[in-house]
C-alpha cells in the first residue's frame, strides 16, 4: 500500500473510533438503563412467589379462586397508596365495574371512526372513513384484540404488579361526544384513566393517561416512568402484497435530531438508548403515530415478516414514558398523540405549522418514502408541489401524469438538446475516425493507443468534447430518480382508474394466471402489466433507435451494442410488479424522447455541424481543456509502460 492508501485507513478508523466513543451511552445512561431492568426483575420475580403460593394454596379451588384474584389484584395495588387502614379488600373496591364485562365504546369524526373496549379500556379497531380496501370493503388498521394491543404496567410500593389490558374499565363520555374516559376505579379516591379526545375532521387524536391517589403508593420508577407496549398486526391492504410489504416498516424519530427506521426487508428488532420523539408503525399507504408529550426512554421496537396471507408484519413497541407529577395534587400523568390516517405528505407536514425551531419540528412527513435525503428534495419543492396543483384541477389522473411528463421533458429539453448535438458532431466525424481506424489497424496494444491518441488529438482539434454528450445527462438522473421514489408513495394514485389499469397505484394485471409456471412466476409474477410491457417495447425501440444515432465509428466492446437492448428488458421483469402509474410514466417519457430525438433530427442540419468543425480545426490550436490534457497525459503514461513491457517481453 502507497502513503495515501495508508494514511485514509487511519483516518477512516479514527473516525469511527471517535463516532463510537461520541455515540456510547453514558455511565449515567448505563446505570440508569440498568436499574429500570432490575427494578422489573425483581417485581416479576416478586410476583411469580406470590402467584406459584396461591397456586399451591389454592390449586383445588382454580376456578373461583380466578374470579377472586382478578379483583383482589386491583384492591391490593391500589392499597398501597390507601389511606385507609383495613384488612377487607371488598371496602376498597366498592365502585369498581362489577360485571367485569366487555363493553364497546365508539368515538368517530368524519375522518376515523374509532372503537374502545372496557375491558383494557383501550381501542381495539381503527377505521378510515375516507379509504376503502383494495377489495372494496372497509378500511380497517385494525379490527380486534387479536390485531392490536395496548398495555400499561405499573407496580406499587410492594412490587405489585397491575396489567391494564387484563382489567375492566368503565367509560365516562362527555357532553359534545368527542371524548371519552375510560376509568379503573378502586375508590373516589383512587382510579386510572385513559382519557381519548378527538377533534372534529382531525387523524390526530389526544391520549392522556392519569393516575390518581397512588403518589404515595407507587413504586418509584413507576412514579417517573409509565411503561407502555404497543403492538399491531398490519394488515395488507393492497393488491401487489410484495410491494406493499417493500414500503411497509417502522419509523421513529430520535428527540430534536433525524428519522431513523427498521428494516422492510426482513425481521428486525432494536433497542434504543437515546430519547425517541414518535414511533409510526406504517404500511405503504397508511400509518399510526404514537408521540410522546415528552420522549420516550428505553425504546424497544421489533418488526417480524409473516406468512399469513392476510397479515405482512408485526410491530411491536414497548417503551419508557415519562410521567408528570402534580406538585400539589395527587395526580400522576403523561400526555400523548394517536394519528390514525394517511401517509399524505402534506398532511403529516402540515402538523409542523407554525413551529419555526427545526429541532422541534415532527418531521412525520419523513415517513413519506421520497427517496435518498440527496434527491428528496426534487419531489419535496419541485414534483409534489406541481403535482398537488394539478389536482386542484379535477383532471383525470393518467391526464395529470401526461401533463407532469411533458412539463419534466421541457424542463430537461436544453440538456437533451445539448446532448444530442455532442452526438451529431461526433458523428459527422464518423468518416474521419473511420480513416484513423485504417491508418492504425490492428488489436496489438501499441496500435489500439495510437488509435486512440489521434482520435482524441481530433475531437480537440474539431472542438469535441467526448464528455459532453454524458453530462447533461447525469444532470438530469436526480429528476428521473426522484420520480421513480414518487410515483409509488403517492397515495393520491391509490384506486384511481386510467384506460384498462383499475388502480394506478399497483399493477395493471389485464393478463394474469394462477399456478406455478417455471422461472416466468418467480421473476415477474403471476401477471403482466400492459403499461410495463409498453414501456419495455417503447425502451427497446428507443434504445436500437439511440444506438444507430451516436454510432461515431469506434470500436467498442463486445456485448456493449446490445447492453441498452438487454437493460430494457430486464427492466421490464424488475419493473412488472411496480404501480402502473410509474411505468405508465416510463411510457410516457420514453415515448416522448423518441419524438423530440426525431423532430431534431429533421432540423438540426449535421452538413452545417460538420463545417463548423473543419472551421474549428483551422482556428488557433486552443490550450487543452484539464480533462482532455489529463486524458492525454495518462495515454502517453500507457504507451510508454507498453514499450517498456514489449522490451522485458523480447528479452525473455
Amino acid at each position: 500500500m502507497d502513503r495515501n492508501t495508508v494514511i485514509g485507513l487511519l483516518l477512516i478508523t479514527a473516525i469511527i473510533i471517535g463516532f463510537t466513543i461520541y455515540n456510547r451511552p453514558s455511565q449515567e445512561q448505563i446505570a440508569e438503563q440498568q436499574r429500570l431492568r432490575d427494578s422489573i426483575a425483581l417485581a416479576e420475580t416478586q410476583r411469580a412467589e406470590v402467584l406459584n403460593k396461591a397456586e399451591i394454596e389454592n390449586d383445588t379451588f382454580s376456578g373461583e379462586v380466578a374470579q377472586i384474584e382478578h379483583g383482589n389484584n386491583i384492591s391490593n395495588f391500589f392499597s398501597a397508596g390507601s389511606t385507609q387502614v383495613s384488612d377487607n379488600s371488598d371496602s376498597l373496591n366498592t365502585i369498581a365495574n362489577p360485571s367485569q364485562a366487555e363493553e364497546l365504546i365508539v368515538l368517530e369524526n368524519d375522518k376515523v371512526r374509532l372503537v374502545l373496549n372496557t375491558k383494557g379500556g383501550s381501542i381495539q379497531s381503527a377505521q378510515l372513513k375516507e379509504y376503502l380496501h383494495y377489495l372494496g370493503d372497509s378500511l380497517f388498521l385494525f379490527e380486534n384484540k387479536e390485531e392490536a394491543r395496548f398495555n400499561l404496567e405499573l407496580f406499587n410500593r410492594n412490587s405489585v404488579r397491575l396489567s391494564t389490558e387484563d382489567e375492566y374499565f368503565t367509560p365516562i363520555k362527555s357532553a359534545n361526544d368527542n371524548s371519552v374516559i375510560m376509568r379503573l376505579q378502586q375508590s373516589a379516591d383512587q382510579y386510572i384513566d385513559f382519557v381519548y379526545t378527538l377533534p372534529e375532521d382531525e387523524y390526530m387524536m389526544d391520549f392522556d393517561i392519569r393516575v390518581v391517589g397512588m403518589r404515595s403508593g407507587l413504586h418509584p420508577e413507576s412514579l417517573t416512568n409509565f411503561r407502555l407496549n404497543w403492538e399491531q398486526k398490519i394488515r395488507q391492504q393492497e393488491k401487489g402484497r410484495a410491494f406493499e410489504n417493500r414500503y411497509s416498516r417502522i419509523h421513529y424519530k430520535y428527540d430534536k435530531q433525524d428519522v431513523n427506521k427498521l428494516s422492510e426487508s426482513k425481521t428486525d428488532k432494536k433497542e434504543l438508548s437515546d430519547p425517541v420523539k414518535w414511533i409510526a408503525f406504517k404500511d405503504q399507504y397508511f400509518s399510526l403515530i404514537i408521540i410522546g408529550e415528552k420522549p420516550f426512554n428505553n425504546t424497544l421496537l421489533s418488526s417480524e415478516l409473516l406468512p399469513d396471507a392476510e397479515y405482512i408484519k408485526d410491530y411491536k413497541a414497548e417503551v419508557w414514558s415519562p410521567v408528570e407529577v402534580s406538585p400539589d395534587g395527587d395526580l400522576i400523568s403523561a400526555g400523548f398523540k394517536y394519528y390514525f390516517g394517511p401517509v399524505h405528505y402534506n398532511t403529516l407536514k402540515a402538523y409542523d405549522g407554525g413551529v419555526s425551531s427545526s429541532s422541534d419540528k415532527l418531521e412525520l412527513e419523513e415517513i413519506v418514502h421520497l427517496g435518498y435525503k440527496w434527491l428528496s428534495w426534487v419531489n419535496k419543492w419541485f414534483v409534489i408541489p406541481m403535482f398537488n396543483f394539478f389536482l386542484t384541477l379535477d383532471w383525470s389522473m393518467g391526464l395529470i401524469i401526461l401533463i407532469l411528463t411533458l412539463i419534466v421533458k421541457i424542463i430537461i429539453s436544453p440538456l437533451t438538446y445539448k446532448s444530442y448535438m455532442s452526438s451529431a458532431k461526433m458523428r459527422v466525424l464518423r468518416p474521419q475516425i473511420q480513416d484513423i481506424e485504417k491508418k492504425f489497424p490492428g488489436k496489438e496494444q501499441d496500435m489500439m493507443m495510437k488509435r486512440q491518441q489521434a482520435t482524441m488529438e481530433l475531437y480537440n482539434k474539431a472542438g469535441v468534447s467526448p464528455m459532453s454528450g454524458c453530462l447533461p445527462m447525469v444532470i438530469q438522473m436526480p429528476v428521473l430518480l426522484a420520480l421513480f421514489f414518487f410515483f409509488p408513495s403517492a397515495i393520491e394514485l391509490r384506486q384511481q382508474s386510467f384506460l384498462w389499469a383499475d388502480d394506478l397505484s399497483t399493477y395493471d394485471s389485464i393478463i394474469s394466471w394462477t399456478g406455478n409456471i417455471p422461472l416466468i412466476t418467480k421473476y415477474i409474477g403471476n401477471h403482466i402489466s400492459i403499461f410495463c410491457l409498453l414501456m419495455t417495447v417503447t425502451n427497446v425501440i428507443y434504445a436500437r433507435y439511440n444506438m444507430a444515432a451516436m454510432d461515431t465509428g469506434q470500436q467498442t466492446m463486445p456485448g456493449m451494442k446490445s447492453m441498452p437492448i438487454f437493460m430494457s428488458v430486464f427492466m421490464f421483469f424488475f419493473l412488472n410488479s411496480y404501480p402502473s402509474g410509474l411505468t405508465y410514466y416510463y411510457f410516457l417519457s420514453t415515448l416522448i424522447t423518441i419524438i423530440i430525438t426525431t423532430i431534431m433530427k429533421k432540423v438540426i442540419d449535421e452538413e452545417r455541424i460538420l463545417a463548423q468543425l473543419e472551421a474549428n480545426k483551422k482556428k488557433p490550436k486552443k490550450k487543452k481543456s484539464g480533462f482532455m490534457a489529463r486524458l492525454e497525459e495518462a495515454q502517453k503514461l500507457q504507451e510508454k509502460q507498453a514499450r517498456e513491457q514489449a522490451k522485458k517481453n523480447a528479452k525473455r
